[in-house]
């Protein structure tokens, strides 16, 4: 299971052998000019919630590849009233796909379409696929609810956000590690923009002083599990 970071929280996943991007917003995302959405493959696109920052490229990639929208009834509505092809979901519920199966799990947050539509509730995912469980918490502030996961799935891989401002910031995110009980973490929602941006060493350092390690990747740059 290789893991790519596109910048802000996008994400490609290559999961038994198909193609999953998650909450694509890397054409409006300055510091991800290397990545040019066109080169991308997709047989699904995973989507957290509706804010631009999460679905800037939904429609391009969708349109070009073909990939199957997974995200809330809300979002999954939408876009299929775009002509493109989705599964929808709602919170404690999970499907067998073809790559895997996927749990929608709880985020607290909020979630509209640029346009205003409403988005739904937000969400996080978790992945089970190639004996590996990898929690993808979306756009999150930290909740009681996290400490549901490690009752159920032990986690191989978290990927949290820790900007702060709109999520939950390095410490909290440290927590949060803690009530899902994984000791392996990859960063997302950081940087973007001057109020989300963290100290990299120091995150770090306080993800270590709990014997953890967060990685924090350079935009194109890839983790294997």
């Amino acid at each position: 299971m290789k893991t790519s970071y596109f910048g802000h929280s996008a994400l490609g996943l290559e999961v038994n052998g198909k193609n999953i991007i998650v909450d694509p917003f890397i054409s409006g995302n300055p510091a991800a000019a290397s990545i040019n959405i066109d080169d991308l493959k997709a047989d699904y696109i995973l989507i957290t919630h509706a804010h631009y920052d999460h679905v800037m490229d939904v429609e391009s990639i969708a349109k070009r590849t073909g990939a199957t929208i997974i995200s809330n009834h809300e979002i999954v509505t939408y876009y299929e009233g775009k002509g493109l092809k989705g599964h929808g979901m709602n919170h404690g519920g999970s499907f067998n796909f073809d790559f895997g199966r996927v749990k929608m799990v709880n985020a607290i947050h909020s979630s509209s379409f640029p346009d205003g539509t409403y988005g739904g509730n937000p969400a996080g995912f978790i992945i089970q696929s190639e004996g590996k469980n990898v929690y993808i918490a979306g756009d999150t502030g930290l909740t009681m609810d996290m400490k549901l996961i490690p009752m159920f799935f032990k986690l191989d891989l978290a990927i949290l956000p820790i900007g702060g401002n709109f999520t939950m910031d390095v410490e909290e995110a440290v927590v949060a590690a803690d009530f899902i009980a994984c000791d392996n973490i990859l960063g997302m929602h950081f940087d973007t923009a001057p109020y989300i941006e963290i100290d990299h060493a120091k995150a770090k350092a306080k993800f270590a002083a709990k014997n953890k390690k967060l990685t924090l990747l350079a935009i194109g740059e890839s983790i294997e599990l």
